[in-house]
């Protein structure tokens, strides 16, 4: 669905077999582990399922997710067949369905998507307390986007986390023994890395992953944010100004380009060796280890990830691309859905899919940070607690409709391009953000 854009999306969001006492999910009752309550579903006879999930960035989570997808189907006699849309695709066709009540019965959607039409989406807080009894209970910020109310209406799958990727040598060249840990080190590095001929390099175009989640951060590393605790909008503060000052300075030692980067450019220049920094999930270390090309594997010893410097107000500030299973309430097989969802979060196939794609995304539920995979290589260890740690992009406001539109029109990120570039001062930036910020929280 390449032909949707922005405008269209806001407009558009105006084993057991068949018919049994209880499905069968990696080959047991859904229903027995220690503390758990049971989970009785009940298939409908000749049951089909669509799923929609976003593209992979590694082929591990692809290959791994299609397997245990036909697992599924030889254990319950459910035919699910499954279709992958890029990233930016997945949220106006999720838009779409939910308007006109057809579509996929699944769909794998982003952020607080669930949050724009929850009354379209099925009750699944079932699905959600039997996981989280089962491992270990799900995450602070799991409940917050997967919760409305009361109810479950999502069931996260976790966050394709991020770090700051960097080419160790490049950063040894430019003076520096070690990644910065705060924002004056870090703006000091790119400086040096520019002055080196080996630039930095942050999406700035509408990037669902990658631009959202630094330029989210940089916001609230000064202390800006979007609204209040009460959801009034206060994004034009003085906390702002600075950081939109800050990346003023920090874009002028970018490679050129990045105002129209998605979230596949910033990968494909760094393996290009075009950049030595950029914010990034496992997918460039997972690209470069299995890469054919004798240059592109010789980069994976120099590769290092490094956590988000921290700000002013000084505490972590990193959001992520949180992902999660939505089910429609249009969906012909409601129960079949809710036991296709579940088998996918258990431990018999959640953990060999982390694995198969060394850890590109990070768990939910807090018995899979157990998971060999982030020990098995250091590397990998920085990821781990990546959904433990992040803010919901709602922040410091509630989750709901106002979060989700302002997220989709990608008005944090348009505000710190505009500023960056230097098209609007920190200050006209500001303004623009807060008035189109306004159009959704007044609702």
């Amino acid at each position: 669905m390449s032909n949707f854009n922005r405008r269209d999306f806001l407009k558009a969001s105006a084993g057991v077999a068949a018919g049994t006492a209880a499905v069968g999910v990696g080959g047991e009752a859904l229903a027995q582990a220690k503390g758990a309550p049971a989970l009785n579903l009940k298939p409908e006879k000749g049951a089909k399922l669509r799923v929609l999930k976003w593209k992979r960035f590694v082929q591990g989570d692809e290959d791994l997710f299609n397997a245990n997808i036909k697992k599924f189907s030889a254990q319950t006699g459910i035919e699910v067949r499954i279709d992958y849309e890029g990233f930016e695709d997945v949220r106006p066709k999720a838009a779409v369905a939910a308007n006109v009540g057809s579509g996929p019965d699944v769909i794998y959607g982003f952020f607080d998507d669930p949050h724009l039409y929850p009354e379209k989406l099925l009750d699944v807080t079932d699905v959600a307390n039997y996981l989280g009894n089962k491992y270990g209970g799900w995450y602070d910020v799991c409940k917050t986007y997967g919760m409305s109310g009361n109810k479950w209406i999502s069931i996260p799958l976790g966050a394709a986390g991020a770090t700051f990727v960097h080419r160790i040598s490049h950063m040894q060249a430019a003076g520096f023994k070690e990644f910065p840990k705060d924002m004056k080190g870090f703006l000091d590095l790119c400086k040096a890395l520019k002055a080196k001929g080996t630039p930095a390099g942050f999406a700035l175009g509408n990037a669902t992953g990658d631009g959202n989640a630094w330029c989210h951060w940089l916001v609230w590393a000064f202390g800006g944010r979007m609204v209040d605790e009460k959801n009034n909008v206060v994004i034009n503060s003085p906390e702002t100004i600075k950081a939109l000052e800050y990346a003023k300075e920090l874009y002028a030692t970018f490679i050129p380009g990045t105002l129209s980067w998605l979230d596949p450019n910033n990968n494909k220049a760094f393996l290009d060796g075009l950049i030595s920094v950029t914010n990034n999930g496992i997918s460039v270390y997972y690209a470069a280890k299995n890469a054919t090309d004798p240059k592109v594997k010789e980069m994976t010893a120099d590769i290092g990830h490094a956590p988000f410097p921290i700000g002013p107000v000084g505490r972590g500030t990193e959001l992520h691309l949180f992902t999660e299973a939505m089910i429609f309430k249009y969906t012909k097989a409601p129960q079949a859905a809710k036991a296709f969802v579940t088998f996918m979060m258990e431990k018999e196939q959640y953990e060999p899919w982390q694995q198969a794609s060394i850890g590109y995304v990070t768990q939910p539920l807090k018995a899979y940070e157990s998971n060999p995979i982030w020990t098995s290589d250091p590397k990998n260890t920085p990821y781990r607690d990546c959904v433990k740690n992040m803010t919901p992009n709602s922040f410091a406001g509630k989750l709901g409709y106002a979060s989700a539109g302002t997220m989709a029109d990608f008005v944090m990120v348009n505000m710190v391009a505009e500023a960056a570039s230097g098209s609007k001062s920190p200050k006209e930036a500001a303004e623009r953000a807060e008035a189109r910020a306004k159009r959704y929280y007044k609702v």
